[in-house]
């Protein structure tokens, strides 16, 4: 028996190009949640270019790459967790500014946990979130 997980199908071209923007729609959102700057966004989405975190957002990009689907995923996964166990968006924003006491985060906020840029903090979070979520 083989224990390789089964291959994930990621979108490409324009599939891609349509998930990037729903997802950056999104994101717009939750950054106003969250009173994220544009500059905050796009490091969490890997220090994306300005001029490519715009023309993904009006539809016109060329071309988004998988790193920025995991993040736009993680981060929706990470708001979709957060609306579900702290559904009062100022509840939520607090949550996600005020330092933590856990290992986890280090007396730091999730939110600064994140604005590391890595891709390993938003799984960290989004971990965190779906263990209180499932009781894990």
């Amino acid at each position: 028996m083989s224990l390789t997980p089964p291959a994930t199908r990621f979108p490409e071209g324009t599939e891609a190009l349509a998930m990037a923007q729903a997802g950056l729609t999104a994101l717009a959102r939750m950054a106003g949640h969250w009173n994220l700057t544009v500059d905050q966004q796009r490091l969490l989405l890997g220090d994306l270019p300005k001029t490519t975190y715009y023309a993904l957002l009006k539809g016109t990009g060329r071309a988004v790459s998988r790193d920025t689907l995991e993040r736009l995923s993680l981060l929706l996964g990470i708001w979709a967790n957060l609306e579900i166990l702290v559904p009062e968006a100022a509840a939520a924003r607090n949550w996600m500014t005020r330092p933590h006491p856990d290992h986890l985060f280090a007396g730091r906020a999730p939110l600064d946990w994140m604005l590391q840029g890595s891709v390993s903090a938003l799984v960290d979070v989004r971990r965190h979130l779906e263990a209180w979520r499932f009781g894990w």
